[in-house]
């Protein structure tokens, strides 16, 4: 048992060293509980979309490549879908069939009594204005209003009756008025001859009502009796299948017809597959995991929003896959997603991204199959490198014209070759140009409106991009000219730490860009008193000797810390650039003030005068903190010193730092540190370069004559 519990202890030691604590130890942002809720959630819906297919649809459908090849096990008659989907659609418009509608029926009766309730009243009306519900001819006002009310009620309900008849056999809604108008008249001859007034205003009154209506409503189930009746009598199409004939071959379009038979013969699971989708499930789930694991320890710092962001892009595009189908264009799903992952987070997440993308990919890939697949992940691959590199959206907007047309002719080049014998799979892969010019513009207008998106990412993500960077590096922006304006001294010491800093930067491979953009904004927090800070102060003018009191001198130190957190939110910084500003003081001693302190109380704690850090998280505040202690000692330096004093006093600089505690959450390795101090020399090499001196002439007095 205490074996046991040792290995499972040095493999958990193991993994926290590959994981977060690599030597030194890297400090990892904590994310809160919320965070860790949301991520989870998001991972278990992009694990469920993924492996919906295995529990509402079947294995295989019509339009996708088969994954393997059938032949037929047994002779077999089996029914051809399509063509009796066919037949149903020719045969639907002479199966219509139609019955009587009571309430329409009702409805229209209704309305003819009406219309008689209004010609009594025009009967019995002096008024030779009132309005008739029908054009009266000067013989039927004559014989409507002489009639008795015998022949009136008489006459009514031989209309009635009439009008019942007509609707027991059905009124059509497109019949002329004229004909309306003849079928009344025929079924009035019990009112007299032709000539009778009586017959001619009755068959007028009912075409009048019935015109432009129909009682008539469709009989589904009639209708659909009446089709198979039809189709029972002209035959059900099916299909002859002999055993051991070729249903279909691996790669080749799923046809209706090899779908109903791979469906008649078994081959086709439609119940749903727990296991398969546990599976799936699992595979998917674990993906995800393994992405934030990956991102995670190429930037230890990494937010969770970072992570939700790229979570998001792989459920957009596991959900563009089942909505698409097989006509989803693989090079669409996975560059655009790479691309706006290797500007926001690195090249190694966006990498990560793209191959977990791909794996997840639910084979085969209609037109091409794997190939297809290839050429999207390899373009993917090219664009995370490149992409991760590009410092301006220019460049970006080059490449969103330029990579199509490379993907296009890559493709072109690649599925155009022969790869195999022409019955392969790989000999049926190659599309037609049509389509492979349809999916390279459909790869550009995507790149551009990802390019597009690319700030309203930065800020509801908190991303930060080369671009970004280069943006807020411009000293003409306000807070940077400000700076100038108003603490020079500050600005021109800003400067020089950002010469330093970049070159130790450059010397072991971290984020050039960042330092140079943290490094301009480390010290914005000087400007809400810039004059007690010694390189702004002339004519030898102290605040800290006139109040000579060091805690308020220490509390207007660590203000410069707090107050650049305050402008740095004010003017939207991003959070990478803003950490610059506490994490370059770290949890230094404020040396000066401290011994002014112990000069008047000796037991005074230490702690009180010390920034309140945190201590530097990153190689790039690391490197920051050490040029902010390194640049004022190489200045003051005497131009006849050697290299070796140079190095020497960066070197303790350096240690003292070391000792102090503040780097052992940087992940700055020994090497690193000795490639950091060679490179702080070289700097002040340059800086100390010494300059010819050439005479001066006394200017020539010109005389006039």
């Amino acid at each position: 048992m205490p074996n046991t519990v040792a290995n499972i202890l040095s493999l958990k030691r193991i993994w926290r060293s590959w994981v977060r604590y690599e030597s030194p130890r890297r400090s990892v942002l904590k994310w809160s509980s919320t965070d860790k809720v949301g991520l989870i959630i998001t991972c278990l819906i992009v694990a469920i979309i993924s492996s919906w297919n295995l529990l509402i649809e079947p294995d295989l459908k019509p339009g996708v490549q088969s994954p393997f090849e059938a032949s037929a096990p047994e002779d077999a008659l089996v029914e051809d879908s399509e063509a009796l989907q066919q037949k149903r659609s020719d045969l639907i418009p002479r199966t219509f069939v139609e019955v009587i509608d009571i309430q329409k029926s009702e409805s229209l009766q209704k309305r003819l009594d009406r219309q008689l309730n209004e010609l009594e009243l025009v009967a019995r009306s002096n008024e030779a204005a009132r309005i008739s519900p029908i054009n009266l001819t000067p013989k039927e006002k004559k014989w409507l209003s002489r009639r008795s009310d015998s022949t009136r009620k008489s006459w009514e309900k031989i209309i009635k009756t009439t009008s019942k008849k007509m609707l027991s056999q059905g009124l059509v809604k497109t019949l002329a008025l004229d004909q309306l108008k003849e079928a009344s008249f025929l079924q009035l001859s019990a009112l007299g001859d032709q000539e009778n007034p009586s017959r001619s205003l009755g068959s007028k009154l009912i075409a009048n009502v019935f015109h432009g209506n129909s009682n008539l409503r469709m009989d589904r189930a009639k209708s659909q009796q009446l089709l198979e009746e039809l189709i029972t009598k002209q035959g059900i199409p099916t299909i002859q299948i002999k055993k051991g004939d070729l249903i279909i071959s691996k790669g080749e379009s799923i046809s209706p017809q090899a779908y109903d038979v791979l469906d008649h013969f078994g081959m086709i699971t439609r119940s749903p597959r727990p296991l398969e989708w546990f599976s799936s499930f699992s595979e998917s789930l674990t993906s995800c995991w393994v992405l934030l694991l990956i991102m995670r320890r190429e930037k230890p710092r990494l937010l969770a929003r970072h992570g939700l962001f790229a979570l998001g892009l792989l459920f957009i595009a596991q959900l563009s896959k089942i909505w698409f189908g097989a006509a989803v264009s693989p090079l669409a799903i996975l560059v655009p997603p790479t691309l706006l992952l290797s500007q926001g987070v690195g090249t190694t997440s966006a990498l990560a991204w793209m191959a977990i993308a791909s794996l997840l990919w639910p084979i085969p890939v209609s037109g091409i199959g794997e190939g297809r697949l290839i050429v999207a992940a390899v373009t993917g691959a090219l664009v995370a490198f490149q992409a991760g590199r590009m410092r301006s959206r220019a460049q970006l907007l080059q490449m969103s014209v330029l990579l199509p047309f490379g993907a296009l002719i890559s493709e072109w080049l690649f599925l155009r070759s022969q790869l195999g014998p022409a019955n392969s799979a790989w000999g049926k892969l190659a599309p037609n140009s049509e389509a492979l010019v349809s999916e390279a513009v459909v790869l550009g207008a995507i790149l551009m409106f990802s390019i597009l998106l690319i700030p309203i990412l930065e800020s509801t993500f908190g991303l930060i991009t080369k671009a970004r960077l280069m943006e807020l590096a411009d000293q003409e922006r306000p807070l940077l000219r400000r700076l100038s304006i108003e603490a020079p001294g500050t600005f021109e010491h800003t400067l020089m730490i950002c010469g330093l800093a970049e070159e130790g930067a450059r010397a072991i491979g971290a984020d050039i860009d960042l330092i140079r953009t943290g490094g301009l904004y480390h010290d914005i927090g000087k400007l809400h008193a810039p004059n007690w800070f010694i390189e702004n102060q002339e004519e030898g003018i102290n605040p800290h000797d006139e109040i000579n009191d060091p805690y308020v001198s220490a509390n207007v130190l660590q203000a410069h810390v707090d107050e650049g957190l305050k402008l740095a939110k004010k003017h939207r910084l991003p959070g990478p650039i803003a950490e610059f500003i506490p994490e370059h003081q770290g949890t230094l001693k404020m040396g000066y003030f401290l011994h002014q302190a112990r000069q008047k109380e000796p037991s005074i704690p230490e702690s009180k005068f010390r920034y309140k850090g945190p201590i530097p998280g990153s190689r790039e505040t690391a490197i920051l903190m050490l040029a902010d202690g390194c640049e004022a000692a190489l200045r003051a330096l005497d131009p006849n010193a050697t290299n070796g004093e140079a190095s020497s006093t960066v070197r303790r600089i350096v240690e003292s730092r070391q000792r102090d505690g503040q780097l052992k959450e940087s992940s700055l390795r020994r090497t690193e540190i000795e490639l950091v101090i060679r490179s702080f020399v070289n700097v002040w090499r340059r800086m100390r370069h010494r300059r010819i001196q050439y005479p001066i002439s006394s200017p020539k007095t010109t005389f006039s004559a």
